[in-house]
């Protein structure tokens, strides 16, 4: 399904050529070498014997202006290159270490990526197209929760889609021990504290800690039916946060296996649907509870 719309990706689609129009411009004052040993230690292009230098400079300036619209495109279509000993490279953005000593990428590198960009758009404009024919109903994971999708972006547009339901599941809880201060405490035992209900005849010995509250009535069910209704909604809601944490988390984070776009989707939306939950909950502390000691309550 397309993340974004069709009228988004024909902007970037124009940004992408009218970036290789002014690649190209400035690459006819330069020298192509490509990559010669040692490799990684040498420019890629050298500018031409004769070359008047303040053409190649306007024209140098040219590509600059166009690459910071272009670049994007690299973002949303995942065409970036993954360069040994350094990680993963967009050619578009970087195409200014060409010139550069210990230059990682070469030309065709630029052309490549600007190429499989404006390709990759193509057909995700021809799906937005479709999207918006059909009778179904538009669903991007950019509208996810912004806590979630913050955490999955980064992933997602290169479809990495494990590493970004992984990003996210960890993000949501990372978000609220550092706004509950919580470092003492992880994993789903975060939940659990986090979400259960006060005890009124707490032990002495017993800490208290902070905590995320359903607002209203402790006792106020989702539904009401003959058998008294569901489990009440602050108990639901943190079975459905524990829920996560074993069937998403953890998977997550513990296995290489990949998941699919769809199987993605379910499981970010899931993360939404709670991140949106929390949001509405009010938060109690304990009065002794000091944040300058690590979240552990005072004596």
């Amino acid at each position: 399904m397309p993340t974004y719309g069709a009228d988004y990706l024909r902007r970037l689609d124009a940004a992408v050529a009218e970036f290789q129009t002014a690649f190209n411009a400035w690459m006819t004052t330069q020298v192509e070498i490509g990559f010669q040993p040692p490799y990684g230690l040498r420019p890629t292009v050298r500018i031409n014997d004769g070359q008047d230098r303040v053409e190649e400079r306007r024209l140098a300036l040219d590509v600059a202006e166009a690459a910071g619209n272009a670049a994007r495109a690299v973002q949303v279509t995942g065409t970036s290159i993954r360069v040994e000993g350094f990680g993963v490279l967009d050619p578009i953005a970087n195409w200014s270490m060409l010139p550069a000593p210990k230059a990682l990428i070469e030309p065709q590198d630029v052309r490549v990526a600007a190429a499989s960009a404006r390709g990759w758009l193509r057909a995700m404009i021809a799906d937005a197209e479709a999207m918006k024919d059909s009778d179904l109903p538009a669903f991007a994971p950019s509208s996810f929760h912004p806590l979630v999708w913050g955490a999955a972006a980064p992933y997602w547009t290169t479809r990495k889609y494990r590493a970004s339901v992984r990003e996210a599941a960890e993000g949501l809880p990372e978000h609220w021990r550092k706004k509950l201060h919580r470092s003492d405490v992880n994993g789903v035992e975060f939940w659990q504290q986090t979400l259960s209900p006060p005890k009124t005849q707490r032990p002495k010995d017993v800490p208290d800690w902070p905590r995320l509250v359903w607002p209203g009535e402790p006792n106020d069910k989702t539904v009401k039916s003959m058998r008294n209704g569901l489990l009440p909604l602050a108990a639901s809601l943190k079975g459905l946060a524990e829920g996560l944490n074993s069937t998403v988390r953890n998977p997550t984070s513990h296995s290489s296996d990949e998941l699919s776009e769809q199987e993605a989707m379910e499981r970010l939306a899931a993360y939404s649907f709670l991140a949106r939950l929390l949001d509405q909950c009010d938060i109690q502390r304990p009065p002794k509870f000091d944040t300058e000691l690590g979240a552990r309550p005072r004596p």
